[in-house]
């Protein structure tokens, strides 16, 4: 296995992870609690990295998992992403994105495609 990335800590986005933890979207609050929380591969929330915060991320597996609500859509969140996306893949890391919506309302199929990720 290649050893893992390292990706810089700022120690500025600490206290917007850890509010975003006590706040999730009800996206995340569904993927946390109904399926990554528990996983046999360990997830973290809202890990700082880089200039980024991910939405989910797994160290052994180098992967993030991002739930895009409204806010994605527009052309600078659409810009955002594309570089988050950018540096992330520098970094080695893996990125799967899934909208709310796909989490409310096709939630099974949305942890299948996280599960054959992991076993790629």
């Amino acid at each position: 296995m290649a050893p893992r990335p390292f990706v810089p800590y700022r120690r500025d986005l600490k206290s917007k992870s850890r509010a975003q933890r006590r706040d999730p979207t009800p996206a995340e609050r569904k993927s946390w609690f109904e399926f990554l929380r528990d996983h046999t591969v360990k997830f973290t929330r809202q890990k700082p990295l880089g200039r980024y915060i991910a939405d989910f991320y797994c160290a052994k597996e180098q992967l993030v998992i991002e739930l895009d609500g409204d806010s994605h859509y527009t052309e600078d969140g659409a810009r955002h992403d594309r570089l988050r996306t950018a540096s992330l893949e520098r970094n080695g890391i893996r990125i799967l994105r899934f909208t709310n919506a796909e989490v409310m309302e096709q939630f099974e199929g949305v942890c299948g495609r996280i599960e054959e990720e992991l076993g790629a």
